[in-house]
């Protein structure tokens, strides 16, 4: 048994944006954010799939688990990597990273970071960033494990 990441199919790409898309939406409104401007940043995220395909510097996957036995693939998850500045080649972000509820907890999140920075190394990257939402206190924790640290930090109170 292996993980692995095979490019996520062009038919399997609209319902992917879908729901990683209304995700993103709730963590953001989790998080403090007005429905109205998450909505805003979600649509702003679509420059990254001209004609509902990837851009150029834009890499999606589905997160595989490999029986190495049968050779059968069980799709995990996904994992959307990218540039996103052209003026910086080199450095990657982490874009989406989703372990589907039913493979939760069985290491294909830390399996799936770690290839999305074998991936990165791959393409010429130096660096790889991310950013994580704080309520979202498991995926802090496994960042925190593989050696991400921390560059900013936006904070919020609630004035009543």
């Amino acid at each position: 048994m292996g993980t692995a990441l095979r490019p996520m199919p062009e038919d399997a790409l609209a319902e992917w944006r879908a729901n990683a898309e209304a995700h993103y939406l709730a963590e953001r409104i989790a998080a403090g954010d007005t429905p109205e401007y998450a909505a805003k940043r979600v649509s702003q995220s679509r420059e990254y799939f001209p004609d509902g395909r990837p851009a150029e510097g834009q890499l999606v996957f589905q997160v595989v688990e490999r029986d190495e036995g049968s050779g059968r693939e069980t799709v995990v998850g996904a994992l959307w990597i990218g540039l996103l500045e052209p003026e910086q080649p080199t450095a990657w972000w982490v874009l989406d990273v989703e372990i589907d509820e039913e493979h939760r907890g069985k290491g294909y999140g830390r399996a799936a970071m770690r290839l999305a920075e074998e991936e990165a190394r791959a393409r010429g990257g130096d660096r790889i960033g991310l950013n994580v939402f704080g309520p979202n206190t498991v995926a802090r924790s496994l960042y925190d494990s593989l050696g991400y640290r921390v560059t900013a930090t936006n904070m919020t109170k609630e004035l009543r």
